[in-house]
């Protein structure tokens, strides 16, 4: 059920957005691209003559308490965003002092229709992150419609992104705009996508991808492999990699992803070469030799420039791509050159008319690094939500909207 197609007018709506933003030590948004992805939502529900009561985490409060064990209010207040949800809406905007209880509920009954209201952090009660049905009764008692469009958090059983829409019937629960575009926009990957179909995945460790690559084996023609993670696989084809990043104990796993791939005719392509360095750090001595071929004392912190050219000629003539995890350290200007060039090669692919993702975490810094946000289909908000969709994972988050869980 989505968004348009729910009856809002005159309603008070209950919307899960994520506005875990980043903040400076005045604690001013530095980073609103979470909140402006919010908008569409939120204006779309004003317009249709309802009240906005927004929710959502900030931080890892209960993680990050204060000396005296007490939950750091301060610091982690959703009262932080209220000025530049207010900026950017160009509205006032209301805030709630608690998420539930008294103030919440007098804040949101004091709601008229065009207004909207931010309840305080979920995460400051501890039932959020353990799906407390109370909890989640108490948040659903303040509205009239549920609305989850939180895609960074819809892989979490908590209260406010699965728990609370149990109390809402399906003509009064649904997805916002945001997540509705995440959805369609892996289902163009999962669901018969155009090919060649092109993954390209990087980062530091195999274990961390090892149930997206075993996945994207059964359904992808090209698997691009960079990053740290590329040498535990080159390890397991029998190269030497020096002080690389390497994973010993996953030397086995990487051997039977190779050889499933062999089977279905999927082809793995590591990098040929590497930039390799004499020290974790910027200013190292650096050369470029071949990825297998690494001498003791030396690590490969980016593809050289074979791997480029060759990952690139696959990228730019493949029809579907997913992004996931940077080709080399690229925070240091020294390795950024090889996750810059692949960007470059999956903007001119979509120039060509390729669908292509970038699916989460590390690569839409990337991508956003390059400048290029903007020349690629989509750029997901949720790198651990998009991982566990196309891993073929059912996100908590999406099954409690769309399966007949109602709570009497």
């Amino acid at each position: 059920m989505y968004l348009e197609n729910i009856e809002l007018k005159g309603k008070k709506v209950l919307v899960r957005v994520d506005f875990n933003v980043p903040l400076n030590k005045e604690y001013k948004v530095t980073d609103d691209t979470r909140i402006r992805s919010a908008l569409p939502t939120i204006e779309y529900i004003l317009k249709q003559g309802a009240a906005v009561v927004l929710m959502s985490h900030l931080g890892r409060p209960q993680k990050k308490t204060k000396e005296d064990g007490t939950v750091d209010k301060e610091r982690f207040t959703l009262n932080h965003t209220v000025a530049c949800l207010s900026k950017l809406l160009g509205q006032p905007v209301a805030f709630a002092g608690d998420t539930i209880g008294k103030v919440a509920k007098d804040a949101v009954e004091a709601l008229n229709m065009g207004e909207v209201l931010i309840l305080e952090n979920t995460r400051f009660y501890q039932e959020e992150k353990k799906g407390d049905q109370e909890f989640a009764r108490q948040l659903a008692d303040l509205a009239d419609v549920y609305i989850n469009d939180a895609f960074g958090t819809a892989h979490r059983a908590h209260a406010s992104t699965c728990t609370v829409a149990q109390f809402f019937d399906k003509a009064h629960r649904g997805f916002g705009f945001l997540i509705k575009k995440e959805l369609e926009s892996a289902q163009k990957l999962t669901n018969n996508p155009a090919r060649p179909f092109t993954a390209i995945v990087g980062g530091a460790k195999v274990s961390d991808k090892i149930l997206l690559l075993e996945k994207l084996v059964d359904s992808v023609d090209h698997i691009i492999i960079g990053g740290g993670m590329a040498y535990t696989l080159i390890k397991a084809q029998g190269g030497t990699v020096g002080s690389s990043l390497l994973e010993e104990d996953k030397l086995e796993v990487a051997r039977a992803l190779l050889a499933k791939a062999a089977e279905k005719g999927v082809e793995i392509l590591l990098p040929e070469d590497s930039v390799v360095a004499d020290a974790f750090d910027n200013n190292a001595k650096t050369q470029i030799i071949a990825s297998k071929a690494i001498p003791e004392g030396w690590m490969g912190l980016d593809i050289g420039n074979q791997a480029i050219e060759k990952f690139a000629a696959v990228v730019t003539n493949s029809k579907s791509l997913v992004w996931n995890g940077p080709m080399g350290v690229f925070e240091m200007s020294s390795f950024a050159n090889g996750t810059a060039q692949i960007a470059e090669a999956v903007v001119e692919a979509t120039q060509k008319g390729a669908f292509s993702l970038i699916g989460g975490g590390d690569s839409v810094a990337a991508i956003n690094k390059a400048g290029k946000a903007d020349q690629v289909s989509f750029v997901s908000t949720g790198g651990g939500a998009m991982l566990k969709l196309l891993e073929g994972g059912v996100l908590p988050g999406v099954a409690a909207i769309t399966d007949e869980l109602t709570v009497e």
